[in-house]
């Protein structure tokens, strides 16, 4: 039986929030099925190993986390520390790390591609905290340049866009970097749904809803949103907007306060936190269109998935966004400001005719699964030289 091919889930594996890369890493296993085998760097036990079945339960859960960061029980922890120069380095024929690894992590990856007799692949998400640091968090920008130097170590880089490859790539050249592994643009799948949930919005009679999902934090732009929906209640549009999304303590603060504020005054608000794919998939149900107006991303999976249940989406035309946005079913903006999505909210409200012209688009664009992603990128891999 050939070695397995390594996927490394050091932080997936010990949280149970579901924000994107979470979500690519969780999808990616399961498209994957036995050709991987999961693995963590175990700080205490300073060793890589297979999953525990806590970890396994972590990765299989399917509601939302109040928080992102990962969680370790204290049996765990002695377990590691017993186990203490007694682990092995698994074999096998290659790597794949998709999440952005820690710096512990990073220290321990050399031993785990020694272990390596195949090609070794990081997946690489968005240059965000390099080109936005005033949109990250702090931890993030201050890690984040030495990340993008280990890089370097891998065989390939498979980028989700075209914007997240040219970003890593100008990096690299601006350091001088002189044979760098090859980076390919490998864009994202999803998992949709049994069918486009067009028809099942909220009943006549009743104000149509909007529909934001994404964590609460800077860079997404949630308070340009609020504005913008402020703006439109004030002039006496009748509508809902509804949020789902984890809030993120420090960049989303702000964005928090505004939402709590419109819902003390009366506005049809409501924000559910982070909840499960059943949650999600029901408020995409009942939306009338979906509004991502966030800034930057890497690649942008609530565009994709909005059009995967036959709901336009409004978002940005710039950078990945405008990647994702480009298939049909969207009306991408050059600004994603309060006064821009306004002027778009209004519109969309006000003329049914183009809201179902673009929810037709959205029905007709053929949607990337993740077994796409898993054949593609493991693909490329069979043909990917070690360096």
């Amino acid at each position: 039986m050939p070695a397995p091919l390594l996927l490394d889930l050091s932080h997936t594996s010990h949280t149970r929030a579901r924000t994107g890369i979470q979500r690519v890493t969780r999808s990616l296993l399961a498209a994957l099925g036995d050709r991987a085998r999961p693995i963590t760097h175990d700080p205490h036990a300073r060793t890589w190993r297979g999953l525990e079945p806590w970890e396994h339960a972590n990765l299989a859960a399917k509601g939302g986390a109040a928080k992102r960061g990962a969680t370790w029980p204290l049996l765990a922890k002695i377990r590691g520390r017993l186990r203490r120069g007694r682990g092995t380095v698994p074999e096998s024929s290659s790597l794949i790390v998709p999440e952005v690894f820690s710096s512990g992590v990073a220290a321990a990856l050399p031993a785990l591609m020694a272990a390596t007799s195949g090609p070794r692949v990081a997946i690489f998400h968005d240059a965000i905290a390099l080109k936005f640091p005033e949109l990250a968090p702090m931890k993030t920008v201050g890690r984040f340049p030495a990340y993008l130097v280990e890089l370097l170590a891998f065989d390939g880089i498979a980028a989700v866009s075209e914007d997240s490859r040219a970003s890593l790539t100008a990096y690299w050249s601006w350091l001088g970097v002189k044979n760098p592994p090859p980076v390919r643009t490998l864009p994202l799948g999803i998992d949709p749904p049994a069918a486009p949930t067009v028809g099942q919005e909220s009943p006549p009679g009743t104000p149509p809803t909007l529909l934001s999902v994404g964590s609460i934090e800077g860079r997404k732009n949630h308070r340009a949103l609020l504005e913008a929906c402020e703006a439109r209640w004030a002039a006496g549009d009748q509508f809902s907007l509804h949020l789902i999304g984890l809030a993120h303590p420090q960049t989303g603060a702000a964005a928090l306060a505004r939402l709590r504020a419109l819902q003390a005054s009366g506005r049809p608000l409501r924000y559910d936190g982070p909840v499960g794919d059943a949650e999600v998939a029901r408020a995409y149900a009942a939306c009338a269109f979906t509004v991502y107006p966030s800034l930057i991303e890497g690649f942008g999976l609530p565009v994709i998935e909005s059009v995967a249940h036959g709901k336009p989406c409004v978002c940005s035309a710039r950078g990945a966004l405008g990647e994702s946005a480009a298939g049909g079913g969207c009306v991408a903006l050059d600004r994603v400001d309060a006064d821009a999505l306004a002027t778009v909210i209004a519109r969309l409200l006000r003329t049914p005719a183009e809201l179902a012209a673009l929810a037709s688009a959205a029905r007709a664009r053929p949607i990337r699964t993740w077994a796409d992603y898993a054949r593609d990128l493991t693909a490329w891999m069979a043909d990917l030289p070690r360096r």
